[in-house]
């Protein structure tokens, strides 16, 4: 029963279900999907996709995610990072909107979720932790900016062109701002100005649905005005298709590669920073492996369903734990109300203005941008503000998938300086120099400390090793080379109440006999 509750793990959870809780978690999905209908096409125009493919990464994805997740509350999907790092991807490759382009675009989601199956089959979710949460808040900021940017077009009725920057997309807005369709204008802007007002005044609402129910409203009782005005492309209504992935073609899965493997390590930081939030505010035990595993399937599966890469949204799963929700059933419930929604009401999407989405767009794109959180990042640590600070600076200069890599390396050196000058006290007592070392002795901090032990005055020295937890090879050797040098000067270095994994490895080097390094408790 344990393997199967492995391959199963829906199992686990599902028998204890009651009438009660699955009528509560139906009217959660229910939200949720309202939430998501209106997010999912705007996330899919970002990523270049028609509109229904958001509708399609809303349905199969979110179905495996939830059963084989270990999360209550975290409910998967397109989101807008997501989206726009796709774009940025694929748009070299291929025309946006067209079959080849999409076939990339599912191609990329499929390389991106073995990625992260793999992470989870091999017990890697710690890799995860490299990304921290200051590169997530800074890539998020970034990502926010461009999004916003490759919107204006479409809310001023502009035909631009899409560019490679957001600086260069600044310099076509300001050079074609004059070109203007004042008809798209209102509309946008009045979508955005719907949207912050009930954000404001009644924050529980769908707002952005009710903003593009409002606006589409409105165009249609005013075709004089607005009849010109560009709508969503309509489509057939229906369950995802099937797809079909090139998995043979070996120079496309190179040319994807690197992008697969940071929008999949995008992915699981969102996903894993939401589980892990939510659960510290519901109690509940997440298993990030099972979480990753989870992610990596979803994805797979879904790129045979015309779903794209998805990952954790912070509004849906907002929603589905302040909704009170039971059970990992409501974001399968929310899936399943966005299947009708895909079947049954296609037909309004070809009413949505372009600019009314643009606007929709913007109202997201506000959201993105953590103000809280970096507000606490300047006024708690400088470094981590700077982390995020060039994170964002690179996205809006680099390519996206880019930028998440300089992230992670500014963030690996920040904690490399960190780590490699540990925490030492130094006093004397009697003809003794004391060291208290607090961290490991590593590569990077060997050299530090050797500088250290060379300044002691006295013959003999004592390192206080209690709060080492860890030595390698070049701590090891450094540590003998010094107590070498003492016992030529006729002085010891002693290492006092050092861990037994730490004593074990000094003297697999030379041996207990031949160990220069003396030992008390």
């Amino acid at each position: 029963m344990h393997r199967l509750i492995r391959l199963l793990p829906f199992l686990a959870w599902l028998p204890r279900q009651t009438p009660r809780s699955l009528r509560q978690d139906l009217l959660v999905g229910l939200s949720g999907a309202i939430l998501a209908l209106p997010q999912s096409i705007a996330y899919a125009l970002i990523a270049g996709l028609p509109a229904e493919y958001g509708l399609y990464a809303a349905i199969v994805p979110v179905l495996i995610a939830c059963l084989w997740g270990s999360s209550w509350h975290l409910i998967c999907g397109p989101t807008a990072a997501i989206s726009i790092v796709l774009y940025a991807s694929v748009s070299p490759l291929a025309v946006a909107g067209s079959d080849d382009y999409i076939t990339l675009v599912l191609l990329l989601t499929f390389l991106g979720g073995v990625f992260q199956l793999l992470l989870g089959l091999l017990r890697f979710g710690a890799l995860v932790n490299f990304v921290s949460h200051s590169v997530v808040i800074g890539f998020t900021l970034g990502a926010a900016v461009v999004i916003a940017l490759g919107q204006l077009p479409n809310l001023l009725g502009l035909d631009l062109p899409s560019q490679a920057t957001a600086l260069k997309t600044a310099q076509d807005l300001a050079s074609h701002a004059g070109e203007m369709d004042v008809p798209s204008l209102i509309l946008g802007a009045l979508t955005v100005a719907v949207g912050m007002a009930l954000k404001l005044w009644r924050p529980r609402w769908p707002s952005l649905l009710i903003s593009l129910l409002a606006v589409s409203l409105l165009a249609w009782l005013l075709p004089g005005v607005f009849e010109h005005v560009p709508r969503v492309p309509a489509f057939e209504g229906r369950l995802p298709p099937l797809s079909a992935v090139p998995l043979l073609d070996m120079d496309l899965i190179l040319r994807l590669l690197p992008s697969a493997v940071a929008v999949g390590m995008l992915g699981l930081v969102t996903s894993l920073s939401i589980a892990r939030s939510l659960s510290a505010r519901s109690e509940q035990l997440i298993d990030a492996d099972q979480e990753i595993r989870a992610q990596g399937l979803s994805n797979i599966v879904g790129a045979f369903f015309s779903g794209y890469l998805s990952s954790g949204s912070f509004t849906r799963s907002g929603l589905s734990y302040d909704a009170g929700a039971r059970s990992p059933m409501a974001g399968v419930f929310s899936a399943l109300w966005v299947a009708v929604f895909a079947v049954a009401g296609a037909g309004l999407i070809a009413h949505l203005p372009i600019p009314a989405m643009a606007g929709s767009i913007l109202l997201i794109c506000w959201g993105l941008v953590d103000r809280k959180a970096i507000g606490a990042l300047l006024r708690v640590s400088r470094a981590e503000f700077v982390v995020m600070a060039l994170t964002a600076a690179a996205t809006l200069l680099l390519e996206l998938q880019t930028a998440i890599y300089a992230g992670v390396l500014v963030s690996l050196f920040f904690y490399l300086k960190r780590t490699s000058r540990p925490r030492i006290h130094q006093s004397r007592e009697g003809d003794a120099d004391i060291l208290r070392v607090g961290g490991s002795i590593f590569f990077g901090a060997a050299h530090y400390l050797q500088v250290r032990l060379q300044r002691c005055q006295g013959p003999q020295v004592v390192m206080d090793a209690r709060q080492v937890n860890f030595i390698d090879y070049s701590g090891v050797d450094m540590l003998h080379r010094e107590a070498r040098r003492l016992q030529r000067t006729g002085g010891s270095l002693t290492l006092r109440g050092a861990r037994p994994q730490v004593i074990e490895e000094l003297h697999k080097l030379e041996g207990p006999a031949r160990c220069p390094i003396r030992f008390e408790d």
